[in-house]
């Protein structure tokens, strides 16, 4: 990837954006994040400090600050935008630093913005059970389209695999007889999460239809799991259609997402009383601080049903 005008000629960065590409093999979605918010830096630095002509080394903590406060005072930034941006500018100085192209790190003593805490939209399992009885009787149709839309919104649900992970799935990585599926995750992570029987029977209804596709076409994807009608693989945007197509037949205004299938996923296991442990390792995160957001969901959630239903509560 090239690095914009603000990045060309600056010591060591090409080799950080070349590291997070080759060695940390970070996707191009997250490269380019990096790339960006690199470049935003780059660009307020050379307004901070009125001149093109600054260094890495020369940036002190202060200034990272000061980036920080423009984001969110000028730029109207959300926390969480800002405390992205950060992230990357820390990643760029500890590289630097590793690389001793610095002598020290400014950004180590940069706090990121307190983010606040937001409860993800979730499905309730009647909502759920709605979207999975539209699903079937398009299926019922007999149409590629009902029959494919079926098995994505299946083992989007089954397996609360990301969107993009979705997206990327191969029909070599589906094991219908142990009923698993290998998927890579962020940082090329890979994981091997369970199938449900429901999504199991979906996509054993999809496969045949999916082969006919590939024998029509010479140009067909082999390879990917979920095609278009023309043999091609699904886009993110085109499987996105497809869920919130179904999402918006529960509700259009309750705020869910394709997302909100990989949140219903965790909520549902999270009160049924599974494991968080087990939770983390089939949503592939890397942090169990990150799944503790269930646990909250859950709380909320009992909390509500005892304000309604406790005579004194």
């Amino acid at each position: 990837m090239t690095a914009p005008a603000e990045l060309q000629g600056r010591d060591g960065v090409r080799d950080f954006i070349s590291h997070i590409t080759n060695e940390r093999q970070l996707s191009p979605r997250t490269v380019r994040a990096y790339t960006d918010d690199l470049a935003e830096f780059a660009e307020f630095l050379t307004v901070y400090y009125g001149t093109p002509e600054w260094s890495w080394a020369g940036v002190d903590r202060l200034t990272i600050r000061s980036f920080m406060g423009d984001c969110a005072t000028r730029r109207k930034l959300s926390k969480r935008t800002v405390a992205r941006k950060l992230s990357s500018v820390r990643s760029l100085f500890r590289f630097l630093h590793v690389e001793e192209a610095i002598d020290a790190n400014p950004a180590r003593a940069v706090r990121a913005p307190k983010r606040d805490r937001t409860l993800p939209a979730f499905l309730t399992r009647e909502q759920v059970e709605s979207i999975f009885n539209s699903a079937e009787a398009r299926a019922m149709e007999g149409g590629f389209a009902g029959v494919r839309n079926l098995a994505i919104v299946e083992l989007f649900y089954s397996t609360g695999v990301r969107l993009s992970e979705l997206q990327q799935v191969n029909l070599g990585d589906l094991d219908l007889v142990t009923e698993r599926l290998r998927v890579m995750g962020k940082g090329r992570k890979e994981r091997i999460v369970p199938v449900g029987r429901m999504a199991v029977g979906a996509l054993r209804r999809y496969e045949p239809r999916r082969d006919e596709v590939v024998a029509r076409s010479s140009q067909a994807d082999r390879r990917a799991l979920f095609l278009s009608q023309a043999g091609k693989r699904l886009s993110v945007r085109q499987i996105q259609n497809i869920v919130v197509g179904f999402l918006d037949q529960v509700s259009e205004d309750s705020g869910l997402s394709t997302h909100s299938l990989r949140h219903s996923f965790a909520t549902h296991l999270v009160d049924a009383g599974a494991d968080l442990l087990a939770v983390k390792e089939l949503l592939g995160h890397a942090s169990l601080s990150t799944t503790q957001i269930y646990t909250h969901t859950s709380r909320e959630r009992l909390q509500r049903v005892y304000k309604q239903a406790h005579p004194r509560a």
